[in-house]
């Protein structure tokens, strides 16, 4: 099984796509994960296709109310998929929606997903339908279809533990999970300062578990590939200094090991 190794966008907004894409393929990255507006998504897509990388593209909802929500949502989606990247990684919905109301974006989803072809995951997010691994048990086991991009940092975070005691959730959840985001968390944070620091051995050690509960999954099931994102966030999410904002350690180092670590670990 091979396993593909993706760098966000996130945090190399300063460059151009044909700049990160180079910096990316130099240190060994498979593709890249964007968040690309309207005006930005063909662009995106073809300075990925000359460098010879894959693309995970992003999709959000937005607007006032509900109503307006689903439309951007279904719009997004579907203007997205039209660009053909390896899947889509969807923002859905609110912590504050209905069960309904989710549900209803959920089903907007896999209706795209039908209508184009493209895959779409909707990633465990705080502020998010699965903002916690308890609140995205009824959506679960209601809606078995329900496919996941695995960021349990947050979950970490809002539970303010490692899971420990929420075995049968988090399992649940990996059972669906077809894309890792590998940012390790806290109790008190959904991203510790610095995975390579002795402190935060057992916080790494922790997801890395469940990102290896994962891959044996895909690995069971005779899957040709795994997606991994490295997606430690820059300065704000990656915590800085007062009154410098500088942050205390290297946004594209911590990504860069966190692809070595997990090379060497998975021996891929």
């Amino acid at each position: 099984m091979k396993t593909i190794f993706f760098c966000p966008m996130w945090g190399m907004e300063n460059l151009s796509y044909s700049e990160a894409a180079k910096r990316v393929k130099a240190v060994g990255y498979d593709g890249m994960e964007i968040s690309a507006g309207p005006d930005k998504r063909k662009e995106a897509t073809q300075v990925m296709h000359d460098n010879g990388l894959d693309l995970i593209l992003m999709a959000f909802g937005g607007g006032s109310d509900f109503a307006e929500h689903k439309k951007k949502y279904h719009d997004d989606l579907l203007d997205i998929a039209s660009y053909k990247p390896m899947f889509i990684n969807a923002h859905t919905g609110h912590d504050y929606f209905t069960f309904e109301q989710n549900a209803e974006l959920i089903q907007t989803a896999a209706d795209v997903e039908k209508q184009t072809g493209v895959r779409i995951l909707h990633e465990t997010h705080r502020g998010r339908f699965s903002y916690s691994a308890p609140a995205i048990q009824y959506y679960l086991l209601k809606l078995p279809n329900l496919r996941l991009t695995a960021d349990y940092s947050h979950w970490v975070n809002v539970a303010e533990s490692y899971l420990s005691d929420q075995a049968q959730n988090v399992n649940r959840a990996i059972a669906v999970s077809d894309h890792i985001h590998c940012r390790v968390g806290h109790p008190e944070g959904p991203q510790v300062n610095d995975p390579r620091a002795p402190e935060w051995k057992d916080a790494l050690e922790s997801h890395a578990k469940w990102w290896d509960a994962i891959r044996d999954r895909h690995q069971k099931a005779n899957a040709p590939a795994l997606t991994v994102t490295c997606e430690f966030g820059p300065a704000g999410y990656l915590p800085t200094l007062p009154y410098t904002q500088q942050p205390v350690a290297s946004q594209w180092d911590v990504n860069v090991f966190m692809k070595d670590y997990l090379k060497k670990r998975w021996k891929v």
